[in-house]
């Protein structure tokens, strides 16, 4: 048989759509657009096998893997999952988590209508910028404040407004590279600012700054090393000395901070600049982001002197990167907790505080439930690891902690596949042909939710599904 005659019987071989759908139940067990659409991606699979002679599954076959798929399909794209890797600002799985008493204050004010810009004072139009702003300038010290939808936005609002059409000074070391392809050179760019760099990759000093100084600088720009870091022969230029150099010049300066911590933070001997230091120095504008390692929601922070603030609050890309109801609600409650010395209320702060006593028993704990229904082929034991911030924060410090290690039995790989398959999926590491589990970033309600899923993931290995023989959905 030729590969057209072959071809020909393979087409032959498909089921019609009416067919494989008498497979299925009444009434069906998801609304129908999702069988459909699953109906459509699997049939769409099938024919392009058979252009290559391979057989259509049966009828049976066929409509339990598309009920696969339209499980699938018929379940919220964005999902919760429990994070067990460790990495605590992480920034695929949502980066910091909020608390339950913040959910519930956004949960009021989205419900029904708010004060989101309405003044009830002089019951009139107000200002989506007054619910936080005044908190931000107590919080840091600074004279005025905005907020932005995250920190990039944040960041190219403060050069469009205040460098359009003219240089940014900014050192060679800093021209950073966050995630997501965010890079300060394509950001000036969109800007249109124009960026003059100065110094080398490793130094930089003040007269190289006070060198590039023309009648064209719009701005002098500082840009902090948050996710990555340089050592050995170094050199870099402090805040206070930009600052001190840019006024002379009667030049603003401004300092991209990235992560914001609010107050001194150090760990594994290095300090993160926190946002209140860097306002003391006098700084015309500083960001950073909310949801690092203030521990709040996706937000950009813009902190420093009123007219530099008030002037980005007019500039009409403010309008585009503004925040919503939901945001505003849950960054008040995060910025009066750090205000009201509650900031320890916040998860981040939690799990980055989790003392190695607590994670020894809890880790114990899960261990022994797991040892109990997991078969004896499964080797179940507790070591020494480190867990990380995360989120481009503090790179290459580590906070010690103890991990869950999992093997035998089963493919390591397909036990991790099956746990991201679970209804509320389970992340966690590979190392060393092992399952790593770090309950540091689990909650201690979610323990037996984290050891259901875990039992359950073993048990279903033994049971292929019809996508894994062939119909991956």
């Amino acid at each position: 048989m030729n590969s057209i005659e072959s071809a020909a019987t393979a087409f032959d071989s498909i089921p019609a759509v009416h067919k494989i759908w008498q497979e299925f139940s009444h009434p069906w067990p998801v609304p129908k657009v999702w069988i459909e659409w699953a109906t459509r991606d699997i049939l769409d699979r099938v024919r392009q096998a058979a252009k290559e002679g391979i057989l259509a599954p049966n009828a049976t076959t066929l409509a339990h893997t598309i009920l696969e798929r339209a499980q699938d399909l018929a379940r919220p794209h964005l999902r919760p999952v429990l994070n067990a890797t460790g990495v605590i600002i992480h920034t695929n799985l949502g980066r910091s988590p909020l608390a339950s008493e913040i959910l519930d204050q956004v949960n009021t004010v989205a419900a029904g209508y708010s004060t989101l810009e309405y003044d009830l004072q002089r019951g009139a139009r107000g200002s989506r910028h007054d619910h936080v702003s005044r908190l931000v300038e107590v919080l840091t010290g600074a004279e005025a404040a905005m907020v932005v939808n995250n920190n990039a936005a944040a960041v190219l609002l403060a050069l469009s407004a205040l460098a359009k059409e003219r240089e940014v000074i900014v050192s060679r070391g800093e021209l950073v590279e966050i995630g997501g392809s965010f890079r300060v050179p394509e950001v000036m760019a969109l800007s249109g600012a124009r960026l003059r760099e100065v110094g080398a990759t490793n130094k930089t000093h003040l007269k190289d700054y006070a060198a590039a100084i023309a009648e064209d600088t719009g701005l002098l720009l500082k840009v902090h090393q948050s996710n990555f870091r340089v050592i050995g022969f170094t050199k870099a230029v402090s805040t206070a000395e930009l600052v001190a150099l840019g006024h002379r010049h009667h030049i603003p300066v401004m300092e991209d901070l990235g992560s914001g911590v609010v107050f001194p933070f150090t760990l594994d001997g290095i300090e993160e600049p926190s946002v209140k230091g860097v306002v003391s120095t006098g700084i015309d504008v500083v960001t950073f982001s909310g949801d690092k390692l203030l521990g709040g929601p996706q937000a950009g922070l813009i902190a420093g002197h009123r007219d530099w603030i008030d002037a980005m609050k007019r500039y009409p890309l403010a309008r585009a990167v503004r925040v919503d109801k939901m945001t505003l609600a849950a960054l008040e409650v995060v910025i009066r907790w750090y205000l009201e010395g509650e900031e320890g209320r916040l998860p981040l702060w939690r799990m980055i505080r989790m003392s190695l006593d607590e994670l020894d028993v809890r880790t114990k704990s899960v261990a022994e439930q797991l040892q109990r229904r997991l078969p004896p082929i499964v080797s179940v034991t507790i070591g020494d690891d480190s867990s990380e911030i995360g989120g481009g924060s503090m790179p290459g410090c580590r906070l010690p902690t103890k991990v869950l290690r999992l093997k035998g039995g089963v493919r390591i790989e397909e036990w991790e596949r099956q746990l991201r398959r679970s209804d509320i999926p389970v992340v966690c590491r590979v190392q060393h042909g092992e399952l790593v589990f770090d309950l540091r970033t689990i909650f201690p309600s979610q323990e037996t939710l984290l050891i259901d899923n875990i039992v359950e993931a073993f048990g279903l290995m033994s049971q292929p599904t019809i996508s894994e023989r062939g119909f991956e959905s």
